[in-house]
């Protein structure tokens, strides 16, 4: 008795008989080629575009669900990103595809939290800020330990003391931005970058448990739009390096402690070793001018 093997074919297999072009980045750029050419209303007439939105629905569905989305939000990201020139000029289509669903499902995800519109939970000066927390959410009332619900005794305080130490910390947090500015870095992006990483620094402990808290902080980079490089430099510039062999120099310092100090900014701009390291992290869109 000879014995027969049938195989259950899969769902891709079900759905679309064999595998369609548009899976492979070639037959992706030919099928959005053939769209672009035939006119806007193709896209809505086209039986081959209902089969490509629904693979791109399971194909980021998975990306969807870790930020909280619908994977047919994840497809409608995907659909945006199909109809530019950049992708069916892309070396890679689907790769490009993928980053823009990226880039819109942590947008999504940062407005949910934010209470704000995507577009802008995308914005650096924005997307910087925490998410929006009830009172009830923490264990220790926030009226318990937020500086927006202390009072001062004024008899306890100088105030002519600590007015000095904000103006000292402003004028330190605007040289920052002059700093990197002066070396090539965009105006925005420095401001929005330094502002971020000073707001961390006054809540947590010390220097270098701010720096690791941030050096993880992913969300963080990508809304800043700054390269791991980049991002990195930022950091050791402006806190000082975690380098334990670099524990009693200036590195370990960084330019925030410095600028505090005393130390004024052309000294910064004289210290060749540290205008190197900014200047090799300059991120794209900057360009070096100089200082006048």
């Amino acid at each position: 008795m000879t014995k027969t093997n049938t195989r259950i074919p899969d769902q891709k297999s079900q759905t679309s008989g064999a595998q369609r072009g548009f899976e492979h980045s070639e037959g992706l750029r030919t099928l959005l080629i053939r769209l672009h050419e035939e006119g806007r209303w193709e896209w809505r007439h086209d039986p081959e575009v209902a089969a490509l939105m629904r693979h791109a629905a399971r194909k980021y569905a998975a990306l969807a669900r870790r930020h909280g989305l619908d994977p047919w939000e994840a497809a409608a990201a995907a659909f945006d990103a199909m109809r530019t020139g950049s992708v069916r000029r892309a070396e890679d289509p689907w790769a490009v595809i993928t980053r823009a669903v990226q880039v819109t499902c942590i947008a999504e995800e940062r407005a949910n939290g934010l209470l704000c519109s995507v577009h802008q939970a995308r914005r650096p000066k924005y997307s910087a800020h925490h998410d929006a927390e009830r009172f009830s959410d923490r264990e220790t009332p926030l009226t318990d330990y937020h500086p927006a619900f202390r009072t001062i005794d004024p008899s306890a305080v100088d105030g002519d003391e600590e007015n000095e130490t904000v103006s000292r910390v402003e004028a330190a947090v605007s040289e920052c931005v002059t700093l990197f500015r002066c070396l090539g870095w965009p105006l925005e992006m420095a401001r929005s970058g330094i502002e971020y990483i000073v707001t961390r620094l006054a809540e947590s402990s010390s220097r270098m448990s701010a720096f690791e808290s941030l050096r993880r902080d992913y969300h963080a980079r990508a809304f800043l739009d700054l390269p791991s490089a980049s991002w990195l430099t930022m950091l050791r510039v402006v806190l000082g390096s975690p380098d334990p062999n670099l524990a009693h120099t200036r590195a370990s310092r960084g330019i925030l402690h410095r600028l505090v100090s005393g130390e004024p900014l052309e000294a910064l701009l004289l210290d060749a070793g540290l205008v190197a390291e900014v200047l090799r992290a300059v991120p794209a869109g900057g360009e070096y001018r100089g200082c006048q």
